[in-house]
């Protein structure tokens, strides 16, 4: 019966849950939005278009319609929140962020049933940095995907550069930053003392020889902002400027004089290097030539020389200690000569070595005999 007495009339009827609302549209007019229940609306030119109230944001494509054409229903069920300008505009339902509006022209539309809600702008400085009251959503996840976090350890520093323009350093510790319609980077620079190998280096010197060398430099970054700003890579200058600065120290002495001369060789290459890497802000705590690899046949002829150095030395200490062993020998006869006594007991001295040699010892003469005859070292 109302069934017909509903077609009758031209009517129909909808049943709206919950957490639902029904947006009803008569002949191209908004005629109401529906709550939970059952409703009877005519049903001439009827379209509808329902939502789910647990989304909280007004998603529609009916939305910028109805704020103009219907004012008083529009306003009536919705919360319209707007970003504002260097700023940040947080949207929070019983304490959880439901939106964010970070950058102009931002703009949401929300369903006042929904809430209540709490609008709060944040205000941003030059910096961007991210306010205290948002720190702690911001260490949680809340704010991924709209929050820059820069993390810079003990012995760094970190620079800020929002839009391509340096903004300041950051000391160790955790940092958040807002982006809201600016690009923001955070280039961590490391500040302690390290070490840079340039391997495999080939050299020509004066004397047409090649040579491969290994080179090794301690720095450290004494101005971050010169050496970030200064040039591209500031590792990668020191390396090219300690290669060139060794070339030319190298390539104007002999390989006899980069042997023997090695830490002049690294006082000049230092000096240059040192000077040119204080224009960019990197101090030069030591540079040296750590190896000097010469080629196959080169290091062989080097072997030969070196031997030959070494068996002539070799030759003249030999000669040396013969020509004094013989001159204590000299010296040794001349004082048996002029000393009987002395010659006596060096007579006894070897017969005592003879006699431990041997087994069994015949005395014919007796102990006079023994005395004087067994050894005779002189009429």
């Amino acid at each position: 019966m109302r069934t017909l007495m509903d077609m009758i009339l031209g009517r129909t009827r909808l049943t709206v849950q919950p957490y639902e609302r029904l947006v009803v549209m008569n002949d191209g007019r908004f005629t109401s939005i529906l709550g939970p229940g059952e409703h009877c609306v005519r049903a001439r030119g009827l379209v509808t278009e329902a939502h789910d109230l647990r989304n909280l944001v007004f998603a529609s494509a009916y939305a910028e319609a109805m704020e103009r054409d219907a004012p008083d229903l529009f306003a009536e069920h919705f919360t319209v929140v707007e970003a504002a300008e260097d700023a940040l505009v947080t949207v929070t339902l019983r304490n959880r962020l439901v939106a964010l509006l970070k950058a102009p022209g931002d703009r949401r539309v929300l369903f006042t049933e929904a809430g209540p809600f709490k609008v709060e702008t944040h205000a941003l400085d030059e910096t961007l940095a991210l306010p205290r009251p948002l720190v702690a959503r911001a260490r949680t996840g809340a704010l991924a995907g709209h929050i820059v976090k820069a993390t810079v350890e003990d012995g760094r520093t970190g620079l800020l550069f929002v839009e391509g323009d340096l903004k300041g350093r950051l000391g160790p510790g955790v940092h958040y930053f807002a982006e809201v319609g600016r690009k923001v980077e955070v280039k961590v620079i490391d500040l302690r003392v390290r070490e840079m190998e340039a391997a495999g280096q080939e050299v020509l010197t004066a004397d047409k020889v090649t040579l491969r060398v290994n080179l090794v430099a301690e720095y450290r970054v004494a101005d971050p902002v010169k050496a970030a700003t200064a040039v591209a890579d500031f590792a990668e200058a020191l390396r090219l400027s300690v290669q060139l600065a060794y070339r030319r120290a190298l390539g104007a002495k002999t390989l006899d004089a980069i042997l023997s001369e090695k830490g002049i060789v690294d006082e000049e290459a230092t000096g240059r290097v040192k000077a040119e890497m204080a224009a960019i802000g990197i101090e030069v705590t030591q540079l040296s030539l750590k190896d000097v690899i010469l080629p196959g046949e080169m290091r062989e002829l080097l072997n030969q020389v070196v031997a030959a150095e070494k068996a002539a030395e070799a030759n003249v200490i030999r000669r040396r200690e013969e020509t004094n062993a013989t001159r204590a020998l000299l010296n040794t006869a001349k004082v048996m000569a002029e000393n009987p006594v002395m010659l006596r007991l060096k007579e006894l001295e070897a017969l005592t070595e003879i006699a431990g040699k041997v087994e069994r010892l015949t005395v014919h003469n007796g102990t006079e005999g023994l005395m004087t005859d067994l050894v005779k070292l002189r009429d």
